[in-house]
């Protein structure tokens, strides 16, 4: 099995686009949403070490899990949506050369009791972005995707914040990827709203990357739209990286 991308370089600026997901190991791009294997390889490249302990709190597809494998770190993976971490657990059936752990928990993020006060090295996650995508058509209470009011989400996103902030050690990095949306034709920018959660608990913004959108599933009907009713369509996302001093 290939572990690696081909022809893979360390992303040096503050705009990263991927046109063509990455498909090496056990990666999928059939979990609408996950992130791109690229981000998070580079994300752990950049910010951890071998033998870290790094935690996904929202794994969803696994994308973080086999990339955490593959770069030789340990990982705790968690999600409220037991079919996320399942789909987690199947993704880690390869061999690597290493020996790393990987706990896999059901668990909400606002409430991680089982993870020690400074324990993690690294924190990445891809949260929902409020209710675009429903993980769990409502079925799942903790679940952040069934929430459609954007201040109510970026409410509980400082609670998410607040553990992250609270499991991270000192001088350590938390990344997040979010999108914006729009609400009554006009733009809502909800990244910045969680961006502002994060900082009020503490973090210090290392940095605001944007990452480009590609192959969106509505593109071709909302060219349309944009063009017809006069708004443009959002193809960016933020990557912001914190740290905890």
């Amino acid at each position: 099995m290939k572990l690696h991308p081909d022809n893979f370089d360390l992303e040096c600026a503050t705009v990263w686009s991927f046109p063509r997901r990455g498909k090496w190991a056990t990666h999928k791009s059939d979990w609408r949403g996950n992130w791109a294997p690229e981000v998070v390889r580079n994300l752990i490249l950049r910010y951890s070490n071998e033998k870290d302990h790094l935690l996904d709190c929202m794994i969803g597809g696994g994308t973080t899990a086999i990339e955490a494998k593959i770069l030789n770190r340990h990982i705790t993976c968690i999600d409220v949506n037991e079919e996320a971490l399942e789909r987690t657990r199947k993704s880690l059936n390869f061999e690597v050369d290493n020996k790393v752990k990987q706990r896999i928990i059901k668990c909400d993020a606002r409430k991680m009791d089982f993870i020690k006060d400074n324990e993690i090295d690294f924190v990445l996650t891809h949260p929902p972005y409020a209710d675009i995508i429903k993980y769990s058509e409502g079925k799942i209470e903790e679940d952040l995707s069934n929430i459609h009011d954007i201040e109510k989400f970026a409410e509980e996103m400082e609670l998410v914040a607040k553990e992250l902030y609270r499991v991270l050690k000192p001088g350590k990095f938390c990344a997040i990827l979010i999108g914006d949306t729009r609400r009554n034709k006009m733009y809502q920018p909800m990244a910045y709203k969680v961006m502002e959660k994060f900082l009020k608990q503490g973090f210090l913004l290392k940095e605001d990357i944007i990452k480009q959108q590609h192959n969106c599933k509505a593109t071709g009907f909302w060219v349309k739209k944009s063009k017809d009713l006069n708004f443009l369509l959002i193809m960016h996302e933020h990557l912001f990286v914190f740290q905890k001093l």
